[in-house]
């Protein structure tokens, strides 16, 4: 910074500046701060004809814009002492002008000094530069799976620019177009997302610009946050990515052992179902024989003494008879037609009621004689 002989402060303006159509400019006016010298007034004027026009001010109440014109995209730097520069931002052809920077200071002994000083703007439709490629991320181009980023394509040039995001394909195809803006976003990234992609970039003026070939590489990692920090956590993959002697990356199958076999997982689920309908067979058939009542065959011995010999009954139980019919049997000769008595019990029961008819009619043969 410049200041008088005098020690009054002086304005720092260039000539002249040339600002992108469609763009942004900033046309520079600096002074140096003086002890005792307080800034009061700030203007920035437009020469329209034969007078010039003010477009800014900035006094004790803050800052003013005077013409519509400029409303939205006129802006006075502030933040650093003697930094008065104007910031004009979509710039039209019609912004082309001389513009006047004017600067009111109060001095030590309660005066006022003024100083101006005038620069030319010019606006040119310029061509759009060499696009750049860069990450949003602190990783790079080599980002663990799962993670949001982004790849995003910057050029220089007069608005609007058009961008276009191409993937290279391998066997000398043409690359794919995988994005029409400036920014490629992954949502995760995947492994199947790495590779070579480049962008262009066109504007109104000038030739389409092609950016240089970036290697995107996912790595087989999946993101976690653990409170403020992310950490990774390897997930194994069925392929591997290897790097061939041209530095391209390529894809190769894992090796054994990495993955079970199809055939491997059904013989297990079968063998499993066999082991449950057996044990379910085996409980329903103990089940079973518990809630059958078996019947053991008994043997009644009863002995009738009478005057000439003693009479046998033999009962055979057939199955399906309970302990309570067995008991409630009695030792006369009161025979029970129950469908639980057999027919071997039947027949016995005959024998032995002939032959104590038999004995009877012996008996009163005897008496007569």
């Amino acid at each position: 910074w410049k200041i008088l002989m005098g020690g009054l402060p002086i304005l720092e303006v260039p000539e002249n500046i040339t600002g992108p159509w469609k763009g942004d400019v900033t046309i520079p006016c600096t002074y140096g701060p003086l002890e005792g010298y307080t800034q009061v007034l700030v203007k920035w004027l437009v020469h329209r004809g034969s007078y010039p026009v003010t477009i800014f001010l900035r006094d004790s109440s803050g800052d003013h814009i005077q013409q519509a014109k400029y409303q939205g995209r006129l802006h006075v730097s502030h933040k650093v002492p003697g930094d008065v520069s104007l910031q004009l931002s979509t710039l039209e052809m019609d912004d082309r002008s001389h513009y006047m920077c004017e600067v009111t200071w109060q001095t030590p002994d309660g005066n006022q000094v003024v100083r101006d000083k005038i620069t030319e703007l010019r606006v040119q439709k310029l061509s759009v530069s060499k696009p750049t490629v860069t990450t949003g991320s602190g990783y790079g181009f080599m980002v663990p799976q799962g993670m949001r980023i982004s790849l995003q394509c910057q050029a220089r040039g007069s608005p609007p620019i058009t961008y276009i995001w191409y993937k290279e394909q391998t066997n000398n195809q043409e690359p794919i177009k995988v994005g029409n803006l400036s920014t490629l976003l992954f949502k995760p990234a995947l492994v199947a997302d790495s590779g070579s992609y480049f962008c262009t970039a066109k504007g109104k003026v000038g030739s389409e610009q092609h950016s240089d070939i970036v290697k995107f590489v996912v790595k087989g990692e999946r993101v976690r946050r653990v409170g403020s920090q992310v950490a990774t956590s390897t997930v194994k993959q069925p392929w591997d990515w290897t790097t061939d002697m041209d530095g391209y990356l390529r894809m190769t199958r894992a090796g054994p052992g990495k993955s079970m076999p199809i055939f491997a997982i059904i013989l297990i689920i079968s063998l499993c179902c066999m082991v449950v309908f057996t044990m379910a067979y085996i409980m329903l058939c103990r089940k079973t024989s518990q809630q059958e009542h078996v019947c053991e065959a008994a043997r009644v011995h009863a002995r009738e003494t009478n005057d000439s010999g003693e009479t046998t009954r033999v009962a055979i139980f057939s199955s399906g008879c309970s302990s309570d019919e067995l008991t409630s049997q009695n030792l006369g000769n009161n025979y029970s037609d129950q469908p639980c008595i057999g027919q071997e019990y039947q027949i016995i029961t005959q024998i032995n009621g002939d032959y104590t008819q038999l004995l009877h009619t012996a008996a009163r043969s005897k008496s007569v004689c």
